[in-house]
């Protein structure tokens, strides 16, 4: 669908027309990837690095390590590469390495190699140098190493000229003629949400950037215009998740709730009977939007929401789908979401001098030197524990504290699980050695049976 493109000079957003000249500076660069991560996926591409001018390495690994982004722009070495890797990018865009020898040592899904061309034929050196191959040779030579394709066309990038539709299905179709069944994606003069959505439904991305920072494709409308409805009121459902992927509910949403949801960042939707409707406005509830993304057959939708308050229902619960659970808190909440918000309720009670009496993450709350030393108990506990049961029971313990810990902090478990999921993309391997007071003590431990 919609990929908003990001690319960087000196530290600055900027846009270029043909990759040469400048047009304008776009802001901040991180300000910009929050406003458009609520779209899904976003490009971010280093010009300085690509036109060996420099490098802005440090804010792009910045940007992969917050915000679902596909990176690029003069990667050129395995260091750079493992950089970003390591940083959590979606994957890595290359241009001028694009070769079997440089990307067969990477993981193949989390590569795109950059088919940037003239008239056909692709060019590498920050587009100043050609290949000598057309996109279709480079297509075939490169399917096996990389999960996608950006197809940039040079002479109209930037130029808000408009796509060649009839030429980017032709594209599109030679690369699906090689073999390859990776994403491909489409760069180059896209100024509408009609061309977004032909490109979309002839199964391609398209990479806009001139346009959206000039105002002239509306984010919601080239999302609306690549959707369809079999509702008679036209209108899209909108399945409502939290973070960790549990849904909330159902709503549902027409191009006004969508344009509002993405300017507001918030959980907004079409009500059938009460028309557009801000959750939150009146019970207090409201939903910061995370990200918007359509299903398969472009035909509903889901939000990923954080959601403040007592929840989703307008019963008072969390989620719609059942009864209100411990606490008064409801639904399907469970495990670690329950516990993460019933911490943070504590803590609130708490800062309101409304805590409920005898409750002991409250004393936690306000005794950290108790906290941090049932941090250490119970991680001790953990160590000795034999057996699942044992196990489990002593890393619940483990867990509680620690989520007192991150509420107190100003974090979550949630962020925690943030943490884990960025690290579960990385290419090293680090040793995880202990440090020397605790390797020593383990190897007590394990000396006496204690394991």
């Amino acid at each position: 669908m919609l990929i908003p493109s990001i690319d960087i000079m000196g530290g600055r957003a900027v846009q270029l027309v043909g990759g040469e000249r400048f047009e304008l500076d776009g802001g901040d660069p991180l300000e910009l990837a929050e406003r458009f991560s609520v779209l899904g996926e976003i490009a971010v591409v280093d010009l300085d690095a690509a036109l060996g001018k420099g490098s802005n390495l440090d804010l792009v690994e910045t940007i992969a390590s917050r915000y679902p982004a596909r990176v690029g722009g003069g990667v050129r070495d395995e260091r750079t590469m493992t950089r970003l890797l390591d940083a959590g990018a979606r994957s890595v865009m290359v241009g001028t390495m694009a070769s079997p020898e440089f990307l067969s040592g990477f993981p193949r899904d989390r590569l795109v190699a950059a088919l940037d061309n003239r008239k056909g034929v692709v060019m590498a050196d920050g587009w100043r140098s050609s290949t000598g191959s057309s996109f279709v040779q480079k297509a075939a030579e490169l399917g096996a190493y990389v999960g996608g394709f950006l197809v940039t066309a040079i002479d109209i990038e930037g130029s808000l000229s408009g796509v060649d539709l009839d030429a980017a299905r032709l594209t599109i179709g030679a690369i699906r003629d090689s073999g390859f069944r990776g994403s491909v994606t489409i760069a180059g003069g896209i100024v509408s949400a009609a061309e977004v959505a032909a490109l979309d439904a002839a199964g391609a991305d398209a990479q806009v950037g001139m346009a959206l920072y000039k105002g002239l494709l509306d984010p919601a409308e080239a999302l609306a215009a690549c959707l369809g409805s079999d509702r008679p009121d036209g209108l899209w459902p909108t399945v409502v998740c939290d973070e960790a992927g549990v849904a909330l509910g159902l709503a549902y949403s027409d191009l006004e709730s969508l344009r509002a949801a993405i300017a507001e960042r918030a959980g907004v939707y079409r009500s059938r009977r009460r028309g557009l409707w801000r959750k939150g406005s009146s019970s207090g509830d409201t939903q910061a939007l995370v990200r918007i993304d359509a299903d398969c057959d472009r035909d509903a939708l889901r939000f990923t929401v954080r959601q403040a308050g007592s929840g989703f229902c307008h019963r008072g619960t969390m989620t719609c789908f059942g009864p209100a659970g411990p606490n008064g808190l409801g639904g399907d909440e469970r495990g670690f979401a329950l516990l993460s918000r019933t911490t943070g309720r504590r803590l609130a009670e708490l800062r309101a001098g409304g805590a409920p009496a005898g409750s002991y993450t409250a004393r936690l709350f306000s005794e950290p030197g108790l906290l941090s030393a049932k941090i250490a108990e119970e991680a001790g506990e953990l160590c000795e524990a034999e057996g699942p049961e044992r196990s489990a029971e002593e890393a619940a313990d483990l867990i509680y504290f620690a989520s007192v810990k991150l509420a107190r902090e100003g974090a979550s478990l949630a962020d925690a699980e943030r943490v884990l999921d960025r690290r579960a993309l990385r290419v090293t391997r680090r040793p995880g050695n202990a440090k020397a007071p605790y390797a020593e003590k383990g190897n007590e431990a394990w000396k006496t049976g204690i394991h």
